[in-house]
C-alpha cells in the first residue's frame, strides 16, 4: 500500500511523465525484479506506438526512447485488445529481432504490458521488463495491475501539457507573424493614426473595451478592422487570455460547424479524433470573427445561442459545453441591408451590434497619409533589407491624389513596391501607383469623356391639350430623382467626403453602407464633388 501511494505522489507531483517514470523506476526495482520501466504512446493517426519516458533501476543506463510502427491490422488488433484491458506477460525471448509485436524493438527480458486508458478511449501502454534471468511472479502481476491507473493519469496530463504547448508555440507564431506584418516590436506599440484620424475610433475603443459586450467592427476592406479588434483585446480584462481569429468567409460552408464548435471524435468520416473549435480555443479570451457577413444562415443560428446562454454542442456532440468568450465581429459589407433582404438573421443583428465601430476608409484619413507611409516604409526597409528612407513631401502628394479603394492594406502594398522598385536609393511612388512614370496629376487631370449625345426625341403623336394640372403631374421629380438630388447636395457640401464626422451619411444620418448602396443604385459619382488636389509647389 506504501508503495502505490509513493507512485502516486510520483505520477501526480511530476506533469512531464519522463521525469515522473524516472523516479518511479528506482522504487519499484525495491519490491520488483525490475531492470527497465517504459510508457508508450498509441499514436492511431501515425499508426505506430511511441515510447514516451524510461526509467530503470540504474538511472545511469535508462533505455532509449523508440517508435514502432504498425500495420493497419495491428493496430486494430492493439486497440482490440487495449480495450479488453487484461494485461500481458510475455516471456524471456533470447532473440531481439522475433520480439512481440506491442513491446519495445532490442527488449529480451520477462515483460508485463498492460494497457493504459484516456477518456476518449485507449492511450497507451504500460511496459515493465524483468532483470536478466528473473521473472515476475502473479503476485508481480496483480501489482502491475494497480500500477496502471497512476500511470495513465501521468501520461494524459503529459499530453494534455504537450498540447499546450503546441497551441502556445502556434500562438506565438501567430503573434510574430503578426509583428512582422505590422511592422511593430510588440503587439501594444500606438496605432497609427491613433491621436488624429482615428481618434474617435481609438475614443470608442477605450470605452467599450472594458466591458464584455459584443463589439462589430464596421468599415470598407483594408481599413484595419483586425488591427482595432487586437486593440479591444489588449484593453480588455482579458488581455491574459486567448486571442483568435478566424475568418469566416475562408471556411467552406460544409466544414464551418466543425471549425467554430469542434467535433467529437467519430462524429463523421475523417473525424478521428476529438478537435476543439474555435471557441473552445478561445474560452476566457477574445474571439475575432472576421467577415461575419459570409456566415450562412444555419451558422448564424448557432452563433447566436453562444451569443445568449454561452452554450454550444461539437459537431457530433450530445453534452452541453460552456464557453466565456468575447466575440468582436467585423464586415465590410451592409447588414443592415443583408437583414432587409433575408441574408443575415435580424435577431443575430441584433445581438451583435449592441456597440458598433465604424472605421473612416483611408481617403477620409488625409493627415494620417504622411505617418503611415513613414510607418509603411520603415517595415520594408526592415522587411528587405534595404536603407531607411522617409517619403518626401513630393511622395505624400502623390498618394493623396489617389482613392485608395484598397484603404490601408493597398497603401502597404504600394509602399512595399516602391521600395523595391527605388533599390535602396528612393522611393518610387509614382511608379508604384500609376505604372508609369507619369504625375497622377496628368491622370487626375485627363478630361472626363463627354457624355454621347442624346438621340433625338421622337415625335410624338399629335394629343389633345391637357390641363395645367396634368402638366404640373408629368414634370414633377420621381422619388429617386429627389433622393438623388438631396444627396448630391450633401456631397457637395461634405466636399465628396462620405464617413466621418464631416462625412455625407453623418449630414444625411444614415449608415455610410446603407448610403453607398443607395448612391451605386441611383448611379450618384462622389467623385465630381472632391476638390482638385493642390498643385506643387
Amino acid at each position: 500500500m506504501n508503495l502505490l501511494l509513493d507512485v502516486w505522489r510520483e505520477a501526480g507531483q511530476h506533469i512531464e511523465i519522463q521525469v515522473a517514470a524516472a523516479r518511479v523506476a528506482p522504487l519499484l526495482a525495491r519490491h520488483l525484479p525490475l531492470d527497465a520501466l517504459l510508457v508508450r504512446q498509441i499514436d492511431v493517426q501515425r499508426a505506430c506506438v511511441d515510447t514516451m519516458a524510461a526509467g530503470s533501476a540504474n538511472r545511469a543506463r535508462a533505455p532509449k526512447l523508440t517508435r514502432t510502427a504498425c500495420t493497419a491490422n495491428e493496430l486494430e488488433d492493439l486497440l482490440a485488445w487495449c480495450r479488453r484491458g487484461e494485461p500481458l506477460q510475455i516471456p524471456q525471448n533470447p532473440d531481439p529481432s522475433r520480439s512481440h509485436p506491442y513491446a519495445p524493438e532490442g527488449m529480451t527480458g520477462d515483460m508485463l504490458i498492460g494497457p493504459l486508458h484516456r477518456e476518449t478511449g485507449p492511450g497507451g501502454l504500460l511496459v515493465m521488463v524483468a532483470a536478466a534471468g528473473r521473472s515476475f511472479s502473479a503476485n508481480h502481476v496483480e501489482l502491475f495491475r494497480a500500477l496502471l491507473a497512476p500511470f495513465a493519469v501521468a501520461l494524459e496530463s503529459d499530453r494534455r501539457l504537450r498540447e499546450m504547448e503546441s497551441y502556445r508555440q502556434a500562438a506565438e507564431a501567430d503573434r510574430q507573424s503578426l509583428l512582422v506584418r505590422l511592422g511593430r516590436q510588440d503587439i501594444s506599440d500606438t496605432i497609427v493614426g491613433a491621436e488624429s484620424g482615428l481618434r474617435e475610433v481609438m475614443e470608442r475603443v477605450d470605452l467599450v473595451a472594458r466591458s464584455d459586450v459584443p463589439v462589430l467592427l464596421l468599415g470598407e476592406t483594408g481599413s484595419g478592422k483586425e488591427v482595432i479588434a487586437r486593440a479591444i483585446h489588449t484593453r480588455s480584462p482579458r488581455v491574459s487570455g486567448p486571442f483568435m481569429r478566424v475568418n469566416c468567409g475562408a471556411i467552406a460552408p460544409e466544414l464551418i460547424d466543425s471549425e467554430l464548435f469542434g467535433h467529437e471524435r467519430g462524429s463523421f468520416t475523417g473525424a478521428v479524433a476529438l478537435r476543439k473549435g474555435w471557441f473552445e480555443r478561445a474560452d476566457e479570451g477574445t474571439l475575432f470573427l472576421d467577415e461575419v457577413g459570409e456566415l450562412p444562415l444555419a451558422a448564424q443560428v448557432r452563433l447566436l445561442r453562444i451569443l445568449q446562454d454561452g452554450t454550444f454542442e461539437r459537431v457530433g456532440g450530445e453534452k452541453p459545453l460552456k464557453v466565456d468568450v468575447r466575440i468582436v465581429a467585423a464586415t465590410h459589407r451592409d447588414l443592415q441591408l443583408m437583414v432587409a433582404e433575408g441574408a443575415f438573421r435580424a435577431d443575430l443583428w441584433y445581438r451583435m451590434a449592441v456597440f458598433p465601430v465604424e472605421l473612416p476608409s483611408l481617403r477620409d484619413r488625409p493627415e494620417d497619409m504622411p505617418a503611415l507611409a513613414a510607418h509603411f516604409a520603415l517595415r520594408a526597409a526592415k522587411r528587405f533589407g534595404l536603407p531607411i528612407l522617409a517619403p518626401t513631401p513630393d511622395d505624400i502628394h502623390v498618394l493623396l491624389t489617389y482613392d485608395w479603394p484598397g484603404n490601408i492594406r493597398e497603401l502597404a502594398s504600394v509602399i512595399n513596391r516602391a521600395a523595391i522598385l527605388g533599390n535602396g536609393r528612393k522611393l518610387e511612388i509614382t511608379k508604384a501607383l500609376w505604372g508609369t512614370p507619369a504625375p497622377p496629376r496628368a491622370a487626375a487631370e485627363t478630361p472626363r469623356a463627354e457624355p454621347a449625345p442624346a438621340p433625338p426625341p421622337i415625335p410624338a403623336p399629335i394629343a389633345p391639350a391637357v390641363s395645367p394640372a396634368t402638366k404640373q403631374t408629368s414634370d414633377f421629380p420621381t422619388l429617386d430623382a429627389a433622393i438623388a438630388n438631396h444627396i448630391e447636395t450633401a456631397l457637395k457640401m461634405t466636399q465628396g467626403r462620405i464617413e466621418g464626422p464631416f462625412g455625407a451619411a453623418k449630414l444625411l444620418r444614415v449608415n455610410p453602407h446603407t448610403l453607398r448602396a443607395r448612391m451605386r443604385k441611383l448611379k450618384v459619382d462622389w467623385k465630381r464633388f472632391r476638390p482638385p488636389p493642390p498643385s506643387p509647389e
